[in-house]
């Protein structure tokens, strides 16, 4: 049917309309936030630091940018703010139990729920993928959720190294609000 030289075409079958700008899918950017170090673009992995920005680094690649700040690196703005290893904070993460990681996906041929968190809040449980806001804390780098902070009024850390009658400096870890 048609291409038989007696159809006419449409306009919008011959002109082309402006490109249909893509949208950056909001859910799959902040769970990269969640997995992955925003110098290095790897899986974090134990050691996680982060700056007073919220961003997550793997601290052998901060070292590596300290170490060596003339090479050429395609993510260095998100750096730059850090000066030494004082800029940045070591980061006590709770393990999710659910969580299988990548010792049940060897082979590729099983489903990864990319929901499902590496990490949760020690008092909730909330997993850690870019849903909720995390907090953590400068002086101990022990990592809450907002909700936890909110719920339990207690004055001391949940591991007993802080107290909030000292002055709680309180730093957000990439959260859902940016």
């Amino acid at each position: 049917m048609g291409c038989d030289g007696g159809t006419i075409p449409k306009r919008h079958e011959l002109v082309k309309g402006p490109k249909k700008v893509e949208k950056v899918d909001k859910n799959a950017e902040l769970a990269a936030k969640w997995r992955y170090c925003a110098l290095s673009q790897e899986k974090l992995k134990r050691p996680i630091v982060a700056c007073e920005l919220g961003r997550l680094y793997n601290k052998d690649a901060i070292i590596e940018y300290l170490l060596d700040k003339s090479a050429e690196r395609p993510n260095t703005e998100v750096v730059a703010h850090i000066r030494s290893l004082k800029d940045v904070k070591e980061l006590n993460l709770t393990d999710n139990p659910a969580w299988e990681g990548e010792r049940h996906n060897i082979k590729g041929d099983r489903y990864e729920d990319m929901h499902c968190a590496m990490f949760i809040c020690p008092v909730v449980g909330l997993e850690m993928n870019g849903k909720h806001k995390f907090l953590y804390l400068q002086t101990c780098g022990c990592v809450f959720s907002e909700r936890a902070l909110k719920e339990v009024k207690t004055e001391i850390c949940h591991k007993g190294k802080l107290t909030r009658s000292n002055g709680l400096n309180l730093f957000c870890c990439c959260s859902s609000i940016t």
